[in-house]
């Protein structure tokens, strides 16, 4: 992955660098002209939460049932990552529906399981910070909590009545549409591959430091 590190950082440099001209030729939707164009980063942050969601959520299942160290490195480096998308995600949702809708924030289902979801994934690095001896297990068992909650949250549209549109919005889009949306997703997915990258080789530092600070002491 080392070598694999500067093209894919240059790559994904070059995709946010396209991605605005891409997103400026896209047309205006027809109700809500320029600001649905916040879309293009909304959608692609949730999609740069949920793989964070499934890695973390693996990485905690392997950690609780083998006990190895690298997938709690992995799950912790995850976690972070998930609130991190989480947030983009609930800051530019309100930007939007501020417009859409009329008001900054309403409590229908999504945004609400959107919500608790962030939360559950906050207190998994509480746990994981201030838990104590111990609380690596109780943290990936929060881990898996939260992915396990978190396809409640992308169908919650198709089971409650709810002003967030409906999943099914994104695959009947224009191609002129698709266009940018798909350079953003891409963008987005690279920048959470090369953040996990980086978090995980921190981690695993730290954790060698850890290592032989233990042993000077006990030498």
């Amino acid at each position: 992955m080392r070598k694999l590190f500067a093209p894919l950082a240059i790559v994904t440099a070059l995709l946010f660098a396209y991605a605005p001209l891409a997103i400026a030729r896209a047309p205006y939707e027809s109700t809500m002209g320029l600001v649905q164009k916040i879309f293009y980063f909304h959608v692609p942050s949730w999609i740069g939460m949920y793989s964070a969601l499934v890695v973390c959520g693996a990485a905690s299942l392997v950690y609780l049932f083998k006990g190895r160290p690298v997938a709690d490195r992995l799950a912790g480096s995850a976690g972070e990552l998930v609130v991190l998308f989480g947030l983009m995600g609930l800051v530019t949702g309100p930007l939007w529906g501020r417009k859409a809708w009329g008001v900054w924030w309403q409590w229908d289902a999504r945004l609400t399981l959107s919500l608790l979801l962030e939360l559950i994934f906050v207190a998994y690095l509480l746990v994981r910070k201030f838990g104590g001896p111990g609380s690596d297990k109780l943290a990936a068992a929060v881990g898996i909590f939260g992915t396990a909650v978190s396809p409640f949250v992308y169908v919650s549209v198709n089971i409650w009545r709810t002003v967030h549109p409906l999943n099914s919005v994104v695959p009947t889009l224009p191609a002129s549409m698709m266009q940018p949306l798909a350079v953003s997703s891409v963008a987005f997915l690279l920048l959470f591959v090369l953040l996990l990258t980086l978090r995980v080789t921190l981690a695993s530092q730290q954790s060698t430091l850890d290592e032989l600070y233990l042993a000077e002491e006990e030498g």
